[in-house]
């Protein structure tokens, strides 16, 4: 699809680098930015001193009120001087809410950036990419610090394993994929059974990208006992990637945050932009 308008959060406390990455990312494109300034609310004192604190308490959520105030009108200057489409939200929730109000925002942009500062925030990252990737139906783009993003990519690494994950973030990135150079169909220790990939593992997703014009290279690769993120990563290095598409999620978020896996592995340390959908 062509993305038309992007979403970025930002944290009350955070520094500018991710708002700078989104303006410089809808610049690129010539998209909409909307901006969700966030500030988690303390939660209501309980227990047998709740009454004695609070005082404390709403003395504490007037300045994080405040605090919320004058970021937003500092975003607001800065997309003002950016001289792009933006609108600026700000919301105030409990931090069990986080996660379903950036799905809420989300659902009206074509994508979530999340930058560097929410990448290295572990108090709020998971919240917001949960949020985002599964209460919107619409893909998050991870940008990890020291990355240069771009949605114009020359060389693109689709990580392939012919599951639902992965088709729906190849859909996303139809457009992306279509105007780059070169996109190579990345396999490891590809299934090549009848209920998998078939007999020549990534033929078929290679024929439908091409008839989309997509320039398609499919490697098949062995992870000779390696991590598989670990081989996308170095994978990704060898082709001078400028940006990995996959899916995120084809197991249960709680396996693979008790037993880890590819999507979990990608997210806690990404080497290179990644586009991920569910």
């Amino acid at each position: 699809m062509v993305f038309r308008s992007l979403l970025s959060v930002v944290e009350v406390t955070q520094t500018d680098h991710d708002l700078e990455v989104a303006i410089d990312l809808c610049s690129e494109i010539n998209a909409q930015l909307s901006v969700t300034v966030l500030a988690v609310a303390s939660p209501p004192p309980i227990g047998d001193y709740a009454l004695g604190s609070a005082d404390i308490w709403l003395k504490e959520r007037q300045q994080q009120l405040a605090a919320l105030d004058k970021r937003v009108d500092e975003v607001e200057g800065l997309v003002r001087d950016a001289d792009i489409s933006a609108t600026v939200i700000d919301e105030y929730p409990e931090p069990a809410r986080v996660g379903h109000i950036v799905g809420r925002h989300a659902r009206y942009t074509d994508a979530t950036i999340i930058g560097p500062d929410i990448l290295a925030n572990e108090r709020l990252k998971h919240r917001i990419i949960d949020g985002a990737l599964f209460e919107s139906g619409k893909p998050i783009l991870l940008v990890p610090h020291g990355t240069r993003p771009t949605l114009r990519p020359k060389q693109v690494l689709l990580a392939w394993d012919s599951g639902v994950e992965c088709t729906r973030a190849a859909r996303e990135a139809l457009d992306i994929m279509a105007c780059a150079e070169e996109v190579h169909v990345t396999m490891i220790d590809p299934d090549s059974s009848s209920v998998a990939s078939g007999p020549e593992p990534g033929a078929d997703i290679a024929a439908y990208l091409a008839h989309h014009g997509v320039k398609i290279v499919v490697d098949r690769i062995p992870s000779s006992n390696y991590a598989i993120a670990n081989v996308i990563k170095q994978h990704a290095i060898d082709i001078s990637a400028e940006l990995v598409v996959m899916g995120g999620y084809g197991h249960t978020r709680f396996r693979e945050r008790i037993f880890g896996g590819v999507t979990r592995s990608m997210i806690d340390d990404p080497s290179l932009p990644i586009l991920m959908a569910h």
